[in-house]
């Protein structure tokens, strides 16, 4: 779901772009597909958890074989990609590697924090950097598009992103919280969370409006705009009737709604 969400993504962003739908099949989606694959994968087969902790944990455990089998998958279509790519795509993918295992897996020189998702403040904004480089940057680089054309749609994935992320930092607050991890809401309580989500909104409809003007598209801004409406359901839906479902399923979905009204 995850990898299907990063290529609508991509895909939305290759529709500013080109002014039109791009194939759903090229090197930069088959990429894009397999990272998400494997970096989310590995990261279930490598997490340690108890399965009285966490539903999520106890199922991964049960179905450990679908994480190989996606796993192989993702390294696979990373590895037919790669030979396909413009050595700026190759670069970039180094660095969100890098970043992507360092999140997970403990490479970080320090005693007690050898992971990035360790440092609570730093573990939100790798995920939405990660999150808007691949599903905006990397499509204008493959495209061959100047960065400072589009520095709104850049601005909008981060924001946007970071808004999905504080939700999830909000339903993982106990957990992080018993693992020592100060992560935002932890540092700024429910309350601050929720305001800071609902202002970062705000910003991605002030953008949405800045860059119709400058990308005039009465489709695409309207589109925006309801997915802008729809997170804020979603959010205050998850906060009254907080589950699994209700995050990774309408929460996580608002970016492949996205998608899909801004190619629509």
């Amino acid at each position: 779901f995850a990898a299907c969400c990063a290529v609508g993504l991509c895909m939305g962003t290759q529709r500013l772009l080109l002014n039109d739908i791009v194939p759903l099949y090229s090197p930069l989606h088959l990429l894009v597909c397999g990272s998400t694959l494997f970096v989310y994968n590995v990261h279930y087969l490598i997490k340690k958890s108890t399965p009285e902790i966490s539903d999520r944990f106890a199922w991964s455990q049960y179905h450990r074989l679908w994480h190989y089998l996606f796993t192989t998958l993702g390294i696979t279509a990373c590895a037919i990609a790669v030979f396909q790519l413009p050595t700026s795509i190759l670069y970039t993918c180094i660095i969100l590697g890098a970043l992507s295992f360092s999140y997970s897996i403990p490479l970080l020189p320090f005693k007690d924090k050898k992971r990035l998702k360790d440092f609570g403040w730093i573990k939100i904004l790798v995920l939405t950097t990660v999150w808007t480089i691949v599903t905006s940057v990397l499509p204008i680089l493959y495209h061959g598009k100047e960065m400072s054309a589009y520095p709104y749609e850049i601005l909008m994935r981060f924001v946007f992103m970071f808004t999905l992320c504080v939700a999830f930092d909000i339903r993982d607050m106990q957990t992080d919280m018993d693992a020592g991890i100060a992560t935002l809401p932890n540092m700024i309580g429910l309350k601050g969370s929720y305001r800071v989500m609902t202002v970062s909104m705000l910003l991605f409809i002030v953008m949405c409006i800045i860059q119709y003007f400058r990308y005039p598209s009465v489709t695409r801004l309207a589109g925006e705009l309801i997915v802008a409406m729809a997170t804020k359901l979603s959010i205050d839906y998850a906060r009254k009737y907080p589950s699994d479902r209700a995050y990774l399923g309408l929460v996580d979905g608002m970016m492949l709604l996205y998608a899909v009204l801004v190619l629509w």
